[in-house]
């Protein structure tokens, strides 16, 4: 079941094809694609990379991502892809717990993942056979902890991802470009898997980012673009696209944070019914309920603003169930943790047995996000037991982002929340007890982590409002705005 064995398969069977472009410039056709994968597949084994070997790909969105991503696959190996934005700190804790064998990728942005200049080794003819058992990708989700988790997937889990991706989000077709304007390190990168199986066009923007404008010329000249986009980004291109013809755009897959009504309400004024919204997680990669883009759209059913609200119904493989702290399942209309369970779940997080047996327990994926189900099935997101802040579709820990805080002297308490924005969805802001200057707090972040990681705000108090227990009440600094 090893994963490369699909564009083996596309390539043989449609070997010209177009593949990958850099914005509208064709790169490789599937034949090409292929050839790229084998060369870059025989110098990563060069280099001693073999079966169960990690390797981090530290890079921005680049059409040499698949290649690199397939290459590992090829080989048996387990891609480590890390989001480009995070802090050298931070990729080397990653590098160092993941036993890495190689690093692609700097933190200058240059091509790393380009290997031609390295002598190729004798490589299998096909790809290592694997079972579905066989790690694929660790992806290192942001821990409450202070510290990233690496959550185990599997060549089994990423099937069963991009067949629920054709039953329930975007059936992909030889006409369809999938556009990679979010990093490819996470869920954008994580559907080409389905894309590659269906032999549509690869894009990466020239830009390598999300820039409205391109993105609405790309729509223009190529047609039929599918990509994710977080909300924020959703509204920024209703946005840039007034007054301009969107029909190049045949999907928009949103999730990640909230889309409020007015906002996916203008999104459809400005495009039509073009909008799937999904809601995954890395333990689940972007697979444990969706709403089509049918039920985004529809205005006639009697709940259907409440569904609109809603994240929709369970993906095909998989059970969704909302429980009470005793494990109970809970009738609808009742709130509790959202828990799933299916071929999808992760098989646990890298050399971390104890966080393993906490998430999963009985074979189902305890989430640590909270809603309810309605009669019909919806699942409604009330609120996240794990205290996360989404902003600009991107997790943020706020233990991560204190425990840095509390080392700069000055600080005598510190408690991050989220606040709502309108932009953004969330911001970070810091509570804070000490005599430091906010100045002086955002440098001391900006060191150590990730600078979206910083707060935007920096509120000061003479003490922080605690329980009995001396808990910091987050529920009582949010209503201190």
């Amino acid at each position: 079941m090893n994963l490369a064995n699909w564009l083996v398969q596309t390539a043989r069977s449609w070997p010209d094809r177009p593949a990958l472009s850099l914005g509208n410039r064709i790169v490789a056709d599937y034949g090409g694609f292929l050839g790229l994968v084998r060369q870059h597949a025989a110098r990563l084994a060069g280099l001693g990379i073999g079966a169960g070997d990690r390797v981090v790909l530290y890079a921005a969105n680049d059409p040499l991502y698949l290649v690199a991503l397939n290459a590992c696959w090829w080989l048996g190996a387990v891609a480590v892809p890390v989001n480009r934005k995070l802090h050298p700190e931070e990729l080397a804790w990653i590098v160092q717990n993941a036993g890495a064998r190689l690093l692609l990728g700097d933190a200058e942005g240059t091509r790393r993942l380009d290997l031609s200049g390295l002598p190729l080794a004798d490589i299998p003819e096909t790809p290592v056979p694997l079972g579905p058992d066989a790690l694929a990708w660790l992806f290192y989700t942001s821990g409450t902890t202070g510290r990233p988790k690496g959550v185990m997937l599997t060549h089994g889990n990423l099937v069963q991802m991009a067949l629920c991706f054709a039953a329930d989000v975007d059936t992909p077709g030889p006409g369809d470009r999938m556009l990679y304007a979010a990093p490819m390190s996470h869920g954008a990168g994580l559907y080409a898997v389905p894309g590659i199986r269906a032999g549509v066009l690869h894009v990466v923007p020239q830009s390598q980012g999300f820039d409205t404008g391109e993105i609405l010329d790309l729509a223009d000249r190529l047609g039929n673009l599918v990509f994710f986009a977080a909300p924020t980004m959703v509204k920024r291109l209703v946005h840039a696209a007034r007054g301009r013809d969107a029909s190049g755009i045949r999907t928009i897959i949103y999730g990640g944070g909230p889309m409020y009504a007015a906002d996916i309400q203008a999104a459809l004024d400005a495009f039509g019914p073009r909008f799937v919204q999904i809601y995954g997680q890395g333990e689940c990669p972007m697979t444990i309920t969706v709403l089509g883009r049918d039920l985004v759209a529809d205005r006639s059913h009697p709940r259907a603003e409440a569904r609109r609200a809603s994240v929709g119904h369970a993906m095909a493989a998989v059970e969704v169930v909302v429980r009470d702290a005793q494990g109970q399942p809970l009738p609808p209309g009742e709130t509790g943790e959202v828990t799933v369970r299916g071929p999808l779940v992760m098989a646990g997080y890298w050399q971390n047995p104890e966080a393993t047996a906490q998430a999963i327990r009985d074979g189902w994926l305890w989430t640590g996000d909270l809603g309810h189900m309605d009669q019909d099935g919806f699942l409604t997101l009330t609120d996240r037991s794990k205290d996360v802040v989404i902003s600009g579709g991107t997790n943020i820990y706020p233990r991560e982002v204190e425990e840095v805080l509390l080392t700069l002297p000055g600080v005598r308490e510190v408690s991050v929340i989220g606040e709502p924005d309108a932009d953004w969805g969330e911001v970070v802001v810091a509570c804070v007890v000490g005599e430091v200057t906010p100045q002086a707090m955002d440098a001391h972040v900006r060191a150590h982590l990730a600078g979206f990681k910083a707060p935007k705000r920096y509120r000061f108090l003479t003490d922080l409002p605690k329980n009995a227990y001396g808990k910091v009440l987050k529920t009582e600094l949010r209503k201190l705005r």
